[in-house]
């Protein structure tokens, strides 16, 4: 059975511990039921090189400071899965390693998606050698694990401006609204030239992504989807005038 590519707005680590999103991403998973794992990409792994985590037991990486202790407490004890990680290396080439695990752009979301942490799932890093269109490309290289009972996701944030944030909430920014719904729109009509030049998509793009880590990840989802592949977005909320939590699933 072919597994969909979700993308996962994530927004603030508190999330894993609930909130306004958490039950949008149980039905998610609820609709994902019991895949063979997972290939995540998240915005919290950059590298230079392209690297997969190995391990069978991957650990829950607590990458942020100054938030309670609740959070700093928490553990997904996902299994991981040297045999998925080897698959990806065939695939794609990149190194499997154990100097990393899963961040909290992984399990902040997936403690909601599969909270009793038993999919397995593998991190595949941002190489930053790569631009737009070259992660795009390595997207498409994954294609065939949806086809082996995998579930191809990321997860960032495709507006995201911490800068113009709003921390006591408000309406969002007129060019964070013009952005999201240019992104949206390239995924209804599978304009993935679009989404690869994103500088283009929308006026002021550069404001919704003044630095591209939260974008990319998005790119290997769009990268999934095959011609007549439906959209279905979900969360489609921009926080604090300037954060987009819309995700998206494919297939």
């Amino acid at each position: 059975m072919t597994q969909p590519a979700v993308f996962f707005g994530h927004g603030s680590p508190m999330n894993a511990l609930g909130g306004p999103f958490a039950d949008t991403w149980r039905r998610v998973g609820e609709g994902l039921g019991q895949p063979k794992g997972m290939v995540m990409v998240s915005a919290h792994w950059e590298t230079e090189g392209l690297g997969v985590t190995g391990q069978a037991r991957p650990e829950t990486i607590h990458d942020f400071g100054g938030f309670p202790q609740a959070l700093f407490d928490m553990q997904y004890p996902a299994p991981g899965s040297p045999e998925l990680a080897a698959r990806v290396n065939q695939l794609t080439g990149a190194v499997v390693t154990d100097q990393w695990g899963l961040d909290h752009g992984t399990w902040s979301v997936l403690a909601h998606v599969w909270p009793d942490a038993d999919v397995p799932v593998v991190q595949l890093s941002l190489d930053r050698r790569l631009d737009a269109r070259g992660h795009y490309e390595l997207g498409r290289k994954l294609a065939p694990l949806r086809d082996e009972g995998i579930v191809i996701a990321a997860s960032g944030d495709w507006v995201h401006n911490l800068r113009a944030w709003k921390r006591q909430g408000g309406d969002a920014y007129p060019w964070a609204i013009a952005f999201n719904e240019a992104v949206k729109a390239a995924f209804a009509a599978g304009d993935h030239e679009a989404l690869i030049d994103w500088v283009h998509l929308a006026e002021e793009a550069q404001l919704s992504v003044p630095t591209d880590e939260h974008y990319l990840p998005l790119l290997y989802v769009a990268a999934q989807q095959r011609p007549g592949e439906p959209a279905a977005f979900f969360n489609d909320v921009i926080e604090g005038g300037s954060i987009s939590m819309t995700g998206v699933r494919i297939g």
